[in-house]
């Protein structure tokens, strides 16, 4: 009886300690991929910053009213100029499309992509919405975000 007892304890022991490897295991993984998701976020916020202060310095300004950005522009929209909201939610959501790209590329940062692929093309549809027109832009943002629910699923089979 007490040697069964003493194997139970060993067998219990050698199963917790298993237990515990598989777990760190895990968490370094979890942490090594949360990487990635942060540092998307910290150059959301980068860009965010180095917005407001081109805004606040007049560089925007210089920019919307040079030649290089006009001549791109439909003669109707010589006078747009977009705010500074929708240029931040455009870039934010290029940032989060490329780090979905980057979990499709790189195994070891491979995980469930669904919400950023689609938060990233909402950003974008945010920040092309004032340029192209709600009309437009949010039918489009629907079928993006339909489209990239299908190649999540394609991407979790594999």
């Amino acid at each position: 009886m007490a040697d069964e007892k003493k194997y139970e304890e060993k067998e219990e022991k050698q199963f917790d300690e298993k237990n515990e490897k598989e777990l760190q295991k895990h968490e370094e993984k979890v942490e090594q991929q949360d990487m990635l998701s942060s540092l998307s976020w910290a150059f959301i916020l980068i860009w965010a910053g180095f917005v407001f202060l081109a805004l606040n310095l007049g560089w925007m300004e210089t920019f919307f009213s040079s030649p290089l950005f006009t001549r791109w522009l439909p003669d109707e929209m010589v006078f747009f100029e977009p705010g500074v909201w929708t240029i931040i939610m455009f870039g934010a959501g290029i940032i989060l499309l490329l780090e979905t790209a980057a979990r499709l590329i790189f195994p070891q940062f491979h995980r469930h992509i669904g919400g950023s692929l689609i938060t990233g093309v909402v950003f974008i549809g945010i920040g092309l919405g004032n340029f192209f027109g709600w009309d437009i832009i949010w039918p489009l943002v629907l079928i993006a975000a339909g489209v990239s629910v299908l190649v999540g699923g394609f991407a979790r089979r594999r």
